[in-house]
């Protein structure tokens, strides 16, 4: 294995390099953001520690009717929509990109690059699309 050298050009890798830190660092946002608004909006009293993750980390409003919350509206509305969007692209761009790391440093330059890259472009996609339309019939829009 031999270290990848380092250009000072702008171009992809320089791209994706900042993307992974700034993907990360929105991840723990949206996840402190989901943790602390649910906290003010009563989960202290009203979900027990599962519900309370599950909420955190994928705000969906299905996840809050099995506690015992009786105001359910508050939860389930546009905003908590848009916010599970976020966290899913953010998500699966995050993990798609760190695989095509690890599998590039591993792979000879050439063709077979750009076919990686295609392919897990088609699975980034794919895993982008369920989840939208997990997120579309779970009721929470």
């Amino acid at each position: 294995m031999r270290a990848r050298s380092v250009s000072k050009t702008l171009g992809f890798e320089s791209f994706m390099w900042l993307f992974m830190r700034l993907s990360g660092l929105a991840m723990y946002v949206f996840a402190l953001t989901g943790l602390i608004i649910a906290l003010f909006m009563g989960a202290r009293t009203q979900m027990d520690m599962g519900t309370l993750l599950r909420w955190t980390f994928f705000p969906i409003g299905t996840h809050v009717t099995s506690s015992d919350i009786l105001v359910l509206e508050q939860w389930i509305n546009p905003f908590w929509s848009i916010i599970q969007y976020l966290v899913i692209a953010f998500a699966t761009l995050h993990g798609t990109n760190g695989l095509r790391v690890v599998l590039e440093d591993y792979m000879d330059k050439g063709w077979s690059v750009y076919l990686l890259r295609g392919l897990l472009f088609v699975v980034w996609l794919f895993m982008l699309l369920v989840a939208f339309n997990l997120i579309q019939t779970s009721g929470a829009i």
